[in-house]
């Protein structure tokens, strides 16, 4: 299967990023890119693992407690849809 960021996931990836080496350490950057990378390995190789969320084929699948990946798959394609943070108001999650 293909992998596709959309823009709103990739602006929230490098977001968390710019957050954890400007609050934390490069180390905790490091390990996040490392979660992500190993997430989206995992949902490459099994697409459907994750629960479908509470958004019409949209899934889940939580990265860091704190951050939730929401996907969806469509043909041959998996869309990397947003990387939310738990912290940030739920009503303003928009795909």
């Amino acid at each position: 299967m293909k992998i596709v960021w959309t823009d709103k996931a990739l602006l929230d990836y490098h977001q968390n990023i710019d957050y954890l080496l400007s609050e934390w350490n490069e180390r905790s950057a490091i390990e996040f890119i490392d979660d992500v990378d190993a997430m989206i390995a995992l949902i490459n190789a099994m697409p459907e693992l994750f629960p479908l969320s509470d958004y019409l084929n949209v899934r889940r699948a939580v990265v860091r407690k704190q951050i939730t990946l929401f996907y969806s798959i469509e043909g041959s394609k998996i869309y990397l849809l947003r990387f939310w943070n738990i912290y940030q108001n739920p009503s303003s999650l928009k795909f």
